[in-house]
């Protein structure tokens, strides 16, 4: 009697491993909604009034293409911050564009410096607007 039940219960403990062990090699949700907090390296005014007007910042290279935006400044504060490059060579580039930048932006408008969070799946992205707008609140400085 035990040795007929020993191999189906081999089997279906293993079958248990089998399907717990795949559960835990899944690949991880590559959902960019999450963000990351760091400390920034980059040097910018986060106290303090900015000079009013449109700043253009330097273009950053992101890898996958370029970032490069331009500050509006109304009543000493960030008002708009616009993209006049990204990263849009194919699709998947042009998707974490799109999903990436509004929030970059409204960060960087609720922070009124270029101190923002990195946008998870947009690294390279988050780090390229922040040396572009860096570059155009120096010159509002």
């Amino acid at each position: 009697m035990i040795k007929k039940l020993f191999l189906p219960c081999v089997v279906i403990v293993g079958f248990i491993g089998f399907v717990i062990y795949g559960r835990m090699k899944a690949a991880p949700s590559t959902a960019i909604v999450p963000r990351i907090s760091v400390s920034p390296t980059l040097a910018t005014t986060t106290t303090g009034q900015y000079k009013d007007g449109t700043y253009t910042g330097s273009v950053a290279d992101a890898y996958y293409g370029n970032v490069q935006v331009q500050a509006i400044v109304q009543n000493g504060n960030i008002a708009d911050v616009q993209f006049l490059q990204y990263p849009s060579d194919n699709g998947n580039s042009a998707n974490i564009s799109q999903r990436s930048m509004p929030l970059l932006k409204a960060e960087a408008i609720s922070a009124q410096s270029a101190t923002v969070d990195i946008i998870s799946g947009a690294t390279q992205t988050s780090q390229a607007f922040q040396q572009s707008l860096t570059a155009a609140l120096n010159q509002a400085s």
